[in-house]
Order: C-alpha cells, then sequence, then structure tokens
C-alpha cells in the first residue's frame, strides 16, 4: 500500500530512551509503501527500498530523487504539488512493485516477446510493462471508483418519487464509492499474497512510528507502535471520498443549473461522469492538502477528523513478523544515511537465487541433463569445486543467469563441454569449440604415458599429431621436460590449441598441416596421436551430441578406421630419432590391427581404466636406425 509523503519538516529532540509507550517527540517527512516481500521509503530527495529474497537475505535499491524545492514554482503550489506528488508516486511505487516482484521470486529468463520489443524498439520491456500496468490500474481504479458509482446513483434517482438535490446525489455517490472500496479491500485480502503485502504496510507504519516516538530502531521497539499512521495512503483515500462528496455537489448544482442533465439518464450519466473526470484532479489536491495538514497535529479535534481513515486502514494493515520489522528498519536507516550523506552512491537490487530453485530451474532448462551436468554448471558459474556446492544455499543472480546460458545450450543439443566452452583434461583448464574434440578421460592416460616417457629419458623431442585442442601436447609440456610441436590440418583447431598453450603458460609450437607435412625433415624423440579410428560406417550410429556438435573430420577414420595409424606407421621411422617410441590411442577392438602395421617395432598394448586395450606403445629397434 502506498502512503502520502506530507512534506511535515523534521523535528528532531531528545530521544525519550527506551519505553515505546512515550509520546511522539518528533516527525519526520518519509513515507513508504509496501511491496512484495519489501518495503519502499522514500523522503523529499533519496528513495530505499529492501526486499527480503527467498534465499532469507535482505537487498536494497537505492535511488536519488530531484528535491521538490528545485521544482519549477508551479509545481510547489498548494493543491498543484498534491496532483504532482499523486502522479510521480504512481509512477515510482508501480515500478518499484514490479521490480520487487522480480527479486523475491521470479528469476524467469525473458521471453521471446520480451526479447523481440528490446530488439525492435530499444526499450526495456520491464519499462512498457510498467506502463502499461500503471494505465490499467488507473483504468480499473476510475471504472471502480468513479464510473460505476456515477452509473448506480444514477439508477437510483431513476426512481420515480426519488428528491434529486445535488448534495443528496453526492452523498449516495460517495456511499456507494466507499462501500465498493471496502468490498474490494476485503476481496483482495483473499489472497496469500495480498496479505502479507498488508503486513509488511503494518511493518512501515510502526517503523516509521518508532522513529517520530523518539526510540532506537530496533525490531523490538518497533514492535510495540501501532499499525495505523495518519499519513497512510488509506487516510488520504477516505479525504478523497470526503472531499469528493462537497466537490461532486457543487459540481451537480452546476451541471443542473447549465441545463446539462435534461438529456437522457444515460447521457446525464456519460456528462456527469466527463466533468467529475475533469475535477479528480482537484479532488486530489484538496485531500493531500487536508492530509498534510491534519498530520501537523496530535490534538483532539485533529484525531477526530483522522479517525474513519484511521479506521479504514484496519483493512489495510495486519501485524508484521520480526522478519518483516527488520526489511522495513533497513529501508527508512538507507533513507536516512542518504539524506545524511549526499555521496553515496545508488545502488541496484543485489540478490541469491536458493539453490534448490536454481537446480530446478536449470533442470528444467535442459531436461536431459543429469545432476553431474548440473553440478558442473554451477561449479563452473560459481568457481567452486563440485564438492562445495552441498553447504551453497544459494547463487547470485549473475551466477544464476549465466548458469540459464550454459543450460540453453545444452537444451540444443551441446554437449556439457561445448555448453561450458571448456574441459577439464589432466589438471588442465581448456578452451574447447565445435572446432575440436573434447577431450576424454581415456586421452588422459595417453597423456600419462607420453610425460613418464619424456621424464624417463631426462627431457625429449615430442610430435604431437592431430592435436586438436592441444591437450596431450599442453599436458606433456606443462608436466615434462620437453620440447612440444603440434600439428593439426585445422587451422581452427591449431588456433583452439595455441590459445589453450598460452592460458596454460606453456611453450608449444603449433603448426597447420596434414599430418608430417608441417614437420618435414624433422626428427623427434616421441610421437604421440590421438587420431580419427572411428570407421565411417559407425558414424551415423554416434549419439548425437557427438556427432552433430563434434568435428567430422576428427572422428572419421576411414572405411576400416585405420587410415591415420596407417599414415603414422607408413612414415614414424623417417621422423624418429635413435630409440624413439610411437604413443597411439586407439578404439576399442582396434588393438591387434594397429599392431600389426608397426611391424618391425617392439610393441606393447596398455589397457585402460576400464579394461579397453587402449594404448600403443611402438619402439624402435636399434637396428632399425
Amino acid at each position: 500500500m502506498r502512503d502520502s509523503v506530507t512534506g511535515v519538516k523534521n523535528r528532531d529532540d531528545k530521544k525519550s530512551g527506551g519505553a515505546a509507550k512515550s509520546k511522539a517527540v518528533r516527525r519526520t517527512s518519509i513515507g513508504g509503501q509496501a511491496v512484495i516481500e519489501g518495503v519502499m521509503m522514500k523522503s523529499a530527495t533519496s528513495l530505499a527500498t529492501a526486499v527480503r529474497t527467498e534465499a532469507g537475505e535482505i537487498t536494497l535499491e537505492t535511488k536519488r530523487l530531484k528535491d521538490p524545492k528545485k521544482r519549477n514554482v508551479i509545481l510547489r503550489l498548494p493543491f498543484v504539488r498534491g496532483v504532482v506528488n499523486l502522479v510521480t508516486q504512481l509512477f515510482e511505487g508501480t515500478g518499484i512493485l514490479m521490480r520487487s516482484a522480480e527479486v523475491f521470486g521470479d528469476y524467469a529468463e525473458p521471453t521471446k516477446f520480451d526479447k523481440w520489443v528490446a530488439k525492435t524498439f530499444k526499450l526495456n520491456p520491464m519499462h512498457i510493462l510498467t506502463a502499461f500496468s500503471l494505465v490499467l490500474g488507473l483504468a480499473l481504479a476510475i471504472g471502480l471508483f468513479v464510473f460505476l458509482p456515477n452509473f448506480l446513483t444514477g439508477l437510483i434517482f431513476e426512481i420515480p418519487g426519488t428528491f434529486d438535490h445535488p448534495a443528496l446525489y453526492s452523498l449516495c455517490e460517495a456511499a456507494i464509492m466507499l462501500v465498493i472500496f471496502v468490498a474490494y479491500i476485503l476481496s483482495v485480502t483473499l489472497m496469500k499474497d495480498i496479505r502479507r503485502v498488508f503486513m509488511y504496510h503494518g511493518a512501515e507504519h510502526k517503523v516509521i512510528s518508532c522513529y517520530e516516538h523518539g526510540l532506537d530502531l530496533t525490531v523490538e521497539n518497533a514492535r510495540t507502535m501501532p499499525t495505523a499512521h495518519s499519513r497512510c495512503g488509506t487516510t488520504f483515500l477516505f479525504f478523497v471520498v470526503a472531499v469528493s462528496i462537497v466537490v461532486f455537489a457543487l459540481v451537480n448544482w452546476m451541471l443542473d443549473a447549465l441545463g446539462w442533465t435534461v438529456y437522457s439518464s444515460v447521457v446525464n450519466a456519460l456528462v456527469r461522469l466527463g466533468v467529475k473526470l475533469i475535477f479528480l484532479p482537484v479532488v486530489a489536491g484538496i485531500s493531500y492538502e487536508l492530509l498534510k495538514f491534519l498530520a501537523k497535529s496530535d490534538c483532539l479535534l485533529f484525531r477526530i477528523l483522522r479517525a474513519p481513515g484511521m479506521m479504514l486502514q484496519k483493512l489495510t494493515t495486519r501485524q508484521p513478523t520480526d522478519d518483516m520489522l527488520e526489511v522495513s528498519i533497513t529501508a527508512f536507516r538507507t533513507v536516512m544515511e542518504m539524506d545524511a550523506d549526499p555521496t553515496i552512491p545508488e545502488r541496484k537490487f543485489e540478490f541469491s537465487v536458493p539453490m534448490d530453485f536454481a537446480r530446478k530451474r536449470l533442470k528444467e532448462i535442459a531436461p536431459d541433463a543429469d545432476e553431474s551436468d548440473i553440478d558442473w554448471i554451477l561449479a563452473e558459474v560459481t568457481g567452486e569445486k563440485r564438492s562445495a556446492l552441498a553447504l551453497m544455499k544459494s547463487v547470485s543472480k549473475e551466477q544464476f543467469e549465466n548458469a540459464k546460458k550454459v543450460a540453453e545450450k545444452m537444451a540444443d543439443g551441446a554437449p556439457l563441454q561445448y555448453a561450458l566452452g571448456n574441459a577439464d583434461f589432466y589438471g588442465i583448464r581448456l578452451a574447447v569449440s565445435p572446432a575440436v574434440l573434447i577431450p576424454r578421460s581415456e586421452t588422459e592416460e595417453l597423456a600419462q604415458k607420453a610425460v613418464g616417457e619424456v621424464r624417463a629419458r631426462g627431457g625429449a623431442r615430442v610430435l604431437d599429431l592431430c592435436t586438436g585442442s592441444g591437450a596431450i601436447a599442453i599436458a606433456v609440456a606443462k608436466y615434462a621436460p620437453a620440447e612440444v610441436t603440434a600439428t593439426d590440418i585445422s587451422e581452427a583447431a591449431a588456433e583452439v590449441a595455441r590459445a589453450n598453450a598460452l592460458g596454460a603458460g606453456v611453450s608449444v609450437r603449433v603448426l597447420t598441416g596434414d599430418m608430417f607435412a608441417p614437420v618435414s625433415g624433422e626428427k623427434f624423440d616421441i610421437i604421440v596421436s590421438n587420431p580419427p579410428y572411428i570407421p565411417r560406417a559407425e558414424l551415423a550410429a554416434l549419439d548425437r551430441r557427438v556427432k552433430d556438435f563434434e568435428p567430422l573430420s576428427a572422428l572419421d577414420g576411414g572405411e576400416d578406421g585405420l587410415d591415420f595409424y596407417r599414415t603414422i606407421a607408413a612414415k614414424a621411422r623417417g621422423h624418429l630419432n635413435d630409440g624413439g617410441v610411437v604413443l597411439l590411442e586407439l578404439g576399442a577392438g582396434q588393438a591387434d590391427a594397429v599392431s600389426g602395421l608397426f611391424a618391425g617395432f617392439d610393441t606393447e598394448i596398455t589397457e585402460d581404466m576400464q579394461g579397453v586395450r587402449r594404448i600403443l606403445s611402438a619402439r624402435m629397434k636399434n637396428e632399425d636406425k
């Protein structure tokens, strides 16, 4: 609920100490508005909205306001200023209400329509929605509280024998308006979310009263304060009804005197409605000044005049919880701090997303992702280890948004590593893209074999064929005293490998060309490779995440899957130093066939951790050279 800001100046007297029932010793111009799971507080020059997120945290949004004293003199005139303040608060309040809803639980990504609006019209969809909501709300308010009372009153006074007097007409109209207002409030109270807004409305009043009574702003002190306040917007609405009786009575008398209501009942009703709409700013201006004036004192007369409005507040306020009071205190204190220190910068809502909600939403976006995939995504965006995720209650909004982008890529079919843009290999973080294969765990065993070979030699020149992301070459260069060269026929892959080497802080010479072509005439101690080895006929049966995203050129090993092995076996001798060795990753069931290609070499097959004969070591015999 929105409360009127009266502009009563601060009057700081000696604090009363502690008793919550102490006599009010100071007044403040700070007013407020209850929002979704929070409170907005506003002074003449500052605004702060505090909202408690689902994760239990309090987040703040603040804004500097133009000092009303610096407005155009016409806008500061009595009665005019009331209308100006009302319109300003409508726009501000609606926007804040919608942003608070977003903070508390609406973590949904922008719709296609939102994206289209932003792209086509260069406008923020939230601003459009705010404007639309404001227009719709005003239309509903005019319909319920102006048109409907006017229409029903017209029907009543069409009854034969009814004493048609302008004052009675206006009194009847006001009574109907008040009944509709009460019925409306009672009906919306049936909604759980609205009842909580009313509780925050009560929290707002309690905190303001706590300050005005000279008490320290604590939950304990605020809890003892009443939920009603003399400057409440509900009281303002009562004054609108009361003032409208007088103003509309004069309007009705004027219309009767001018003879504008001699037509049919429908035309008469429309004429009265149109003129009353014109006079609504007058009613609002008078009501504002009345509320402002009556808020200046707690004398008996003023309390009597405010009493009906205070009673109506029983409908729009509820007893808040301590958590709600804490939120309201945070907003109030922030406004006071900003008023005291003009250097305090504005801030936007910063809030966390509950971890359970984040996991659920990511699973909804990417249904094929398993729990392990979700863990990898969350670990990536948070920078935490997967083992630490269980202790995390929430992630930041930015982290959540980044996680959704990854999940969206997976929803389109991308493997997890491509969606993340990286993969871990042998303790090294590597960038990956559809230009290169995703490094596999079994290939780590090949890299380990190569590292061990280099270390056993005390150093070596190493050639990595079909390097792709550069995984093997970079691992060898990082963990062994090796001079490493890598080749790949794809320039795109070579660029990825170069970038990965730079990122890992190692020196690897990456050359573009087909197999041995870029190193013609050069010799090495170790040739290592994870070449394409899948038979061409089997490519169609691969998982779609592999065949649709990973480069087929890095998978297609020819008709039988052995084309690249044949090339390596034929040319290895010309590029190996004495005692050199070839280390190759093999496809399942290929060990014997590939070993047969290396006649004249001492060959050895090593099983991987799954028991698959995965790695071939082909060592040149001394007599071969």
